[in-house]
Order: C-alpha cells, then structure tokens, then sequence
C-alpha cells in the first residue's frame, strides 16, 4: 500500500480544451487473502465484536416478513416469493471474546429521539435501512410512522419518538454528472449529494460493488480526474480516490461532538462455491446454500477493496467506526435470495439458478439484522 505504481488509463476522452496526463502515479493495490478483519485497531481495544462465529438461536429473527411487507422490497423478501427453508433465519453472531446486548428497538427509539439516522451508499446500503425499520417497527407496534420513498432521498419517521431513519441513494458517494449527454463520475467532487447528509445526527456509509461493474451495470460512461475524462482505469485506483474525497469532505464538514459517522466494511458475494467447499460442483451461484460456514475463518478470498477502505480511513483526522461486517458475512452463504429475489423472476429462470440467482444481496429477516445489531452496538460505545 505504501508504494507507488504507474495507474494504466484506458481510452483517454480529452475535451478540447483539456489537457490529459500521460500518467498518474497512484498508491498500488494489492489484492488481499483472507484475515481477520482489520478493525481491530480502528474500533476496538478489549472486545473485537466482529470476530466470531455463528450459533443457532431459536428465538430469531426480530420480525416475520409478513409483519413488514410494506417495507421490505421485492427483491429481499424471500419468504414471500417461496424461498422453502427458514433455518437461515436461526443463527445469532456469537462474538469470540464478549456479548454484545441483543437489539432492543425501544430503547433505540428512545436513545435516538429527536434525532436523523441516514444510510448513505448502494442497495446494500438500502438491504440494511429497510432491515433496521422493520427491527425497530416490531419493538413499538401500533406506533405511528410515516413513510416517503423517493430517489435519491427515501425516508421513515417514527413520528412517536420524533425519529428519521433514512436512506441517500450514492453507489460512488461521490457525484455523478452529465456532461455532453454522458454519465461522468466525478472522482473529486461530492457537493451535489453531500449537501443532503449535513443535517443527520447519525450517518452510516458505504459504496464498494458498483465500482467493479462493466457492461450494462456500469453506472458510468466516463471517470472525470484532474480535469481530464476517462473511459476506464484501474478500478481499485478508481475507488481509492473516490473514498478520499468523500474522507476529505468528512474531515472537512462534520464534527465530531455532533455527528456520530460510520462505514461498513465490503458486503461479499457468494457466486463461487469452491471458495467454501472443496469439491464443489460446477455451479456459479449460493443457490441451496441452507447453513452458514462453521468456525470463524472465511476459506475464500478476502475482498480487495477492503484493503482500500481501510487504508482511507485509518490517514483520516476524525475518528470514523468500522462496522467492519465483511467476515462474518462471508460465513453467511445461506443468507442471499438465491432464486427467490423476486416475484419476476419466471419458472424458465429459476430452473437456470446460475444465471438468475442474487448472491450479493440478502434476506429480509436475515443477515442485516446482524448488521443492524452491531450497529446499535457501536452506538452504544
């Protein structure tokens, strides 16, 4: 990481009156193999609540689907479109050298009145809003909310308690502009969404998946840096300097005493099987997955961009808390929708499930309600 390497550019757009670099020296990213997360020394001294294993807990999840079918989309509810097993819903996060409490939605509401709770990032980031509402809507029934979905700002008030939970749609968190009739992510600006997350007592980020997309899940036709356009770079380099303009804007513009700022860490995928059984088929998906990995080690690859994200955040000048959810996640491998992520989804493909699963999103009840738990937690501290 404290290297420099030359960042190759692909296909350089220069407008006329742009000058392009003939190269940009840029910190080199090395792919990382598995570890324990990192966040040890960013977020904890005596407990690291992030290391652990799951156990089997009859007394979740926190909500029925049922009970919260308004909130929770489509595409998360698998119950709802027929996924058959509900084990996957029995497993708590068993830290390996503490407890953490187990959510109590009415203290949260409590604890937070008054004030904004903003989830700021991609659908992960939206997995997790609808999780913590339908969390905290069980705790308080019959209380009264209000709900406004729009894009980019979605947002629930618990209007008993006088409390926001919202969600700011920015997969890059920084802006994307057009220009010339094209897309262009601007990897040193973020003024046009950053100007909605100033007034939240509580923001938690994250952004890391839609960096790596081609194709037509590109989000973007060209990266804008140093006054000049491009068609692709190095996409590591790409998201090291994105997430230093969002730190940057960060130490810049919040205060601490003021504002509590989280990140969580790199929600993985499960489309390789291999990573976590030897021997395993052919197939490229996590469909029947019904059981999380045992122990507490993850055998795959430890995602790469984590080793950015936590070189960011440890050079910033304010403190920033890890939700550092990455590892246990990756144990999750029942936890995705699999072929029951939508009610669209026809019999031809759900019969094809390498090509129609979703194993980059999760369940609702499910994975993020441990999520929302460990985010309570880091609250709590």
């Amino acid at each position: 990481m404290s290297s420099s390497s030359i960042l190759c550019l692909i296909a350089v757009l220069v407008l006329p009156e742009l000058v392009a670099p003939a190269v940009i020296t840029t910190k080199k990213m090395k792919p990382v193999q598995h570890k324990h997360p990192i966040s040890t020394t960013l977020n904890q001294t005596d407990c690291n609540p992030f290391v652990g294993s799951w156990v089997r807990d009859d007394t979740y999840p926190f909500y029925q689907s049922a009970q919260c079918a308004t909130i929770i989309d489509a595409e998360f509810n698998c119950q709802m479109n027929g996924r058959p097993d509900s084990d996957y819903l029995k497993y708590k996060w068993k830290p390996q050298a503490c407890d953490i409490p187990r959510f109590n939605g009415a203290q949260f509401l409590t604890k937070m009145k008054g004030k904004t709770i903003m989830f700021v990032g991609d659908s992960l980031g939206r997995n997790q809003w609808e999780s913590l509402i339908c969390m905290m809507s069980a705790a308080v029934p019959g209380t009264k909310t209000q709900i406004d979905r729009r894009d980019p700002l979605s947002t629930f008030k618990f209007m008993d308690y006088n409390v926001t939970v919202s969600f700011y749609r920015a997969p890059y968190l920084v802006d994307i502009d057009s220009v010339q009739g094209k897309r262009v992510l601007n990897l040193e600006k973020i003024s046009d969404n950053a100007k909605s997350w100033m007034t939240a007592d509580v923001l938690s980020f994250n952004t890391g998946h839609w960096w790596t997309h081609k194709g037509t899940l590109q989000g973007w036709d060209y990266m804008q840096l140093g006054g000049s356009y491009y068609q692709d770079m190095d996409r590591l380099a790409a998201l090291d300097k994105g997430l230093r303009t969002w730190s940057n804007w960060v130490d810049a513009n919040l205060d601490s005493t003021k504002t509590r700022v989280f990140f969580q860490s790199i929600s993985p995928t499960h489309y390789n099987p291999s990573e976590w059984s030897a021997g395993a088929a052919s197939t490229k998906s996590c469909y029947g997955e019904t059981a999380p990995v045992e122990g507490t080690r993850y055998p795959g690859v430890y995602p790469s961009q984590m080793n950015v994200l936590t070189g960011v955040l440890k050079e910033m000048k304010r403190g920033v808390y890890l939700l550092d959810i990455t590892t246990l996640s990756e144990l999750r491998k029942d936890g995705h929708p699999s072929i029951y992520g939508g009610v669209a989804l026809s019999p031809g493909q759900r019969a094809n499930p390498d090509r129609a699963s979703d194993c980059s999103h999760w369940c609702l009840p499910g994975l993020p309600d441990t999520w929302n738990q460990l985010f309570y937690n880091g609250l709590l501290v």
